[in-house]
């Protein structure tokens, strides 16, 4: 299980309406609010639940932005753990300080990724 909160920003204006609407749908559970700004947390079996539901929240009318800011994953880690486990392992010349870490290959840039 995976719990995120989620700021979800909105027109000083627009505000009391989008928490009812919030309040209404299944997506997340409703936290507070101030002008412009509403918390909110959002669940799911996995990172692709979550992030679905967000979309769906970003999608709403009168939403500027909405944005996790804090996620908690039960499972997930465990699961990963497992697979190393399940794995060769760490690869040996990672541990290696006689390697350049330049031939590194890093994609974990979230910008970039299609989701």
């Amino acid at each position: 299980m995976n719990i995120s909160s989620v700021v979800v920003r909105v027109l000083p204006e627009n505000t009391e309406h989008l928490v009812g609407k919030l309040k209404e749908s299944d997506l997340c559970d409703y936290h507070l609010h101030d002008e412009g700004k509403i918390i909110v947390t959002i669940e799911g079996e996995g990172i692709s639940e979550e992030i679905a539901k967000l979309k769906q929240i970003q999608a709403m009318k009168n939403v500027l932005s909405a944005d996790m800011m804090y996620s908690y994953s039960e499972d997930e880690l465990d699961q990963e753990r497992d697979k190393i486990d399940q794995s060769d392992g760490i690869k040996p010349w990672l541990n290696d300080n006689s390697k350049d870490a330049g031939i590194i290959s890093y994609a974990g840039d979230l910008k970039k990724k299609k989701l």
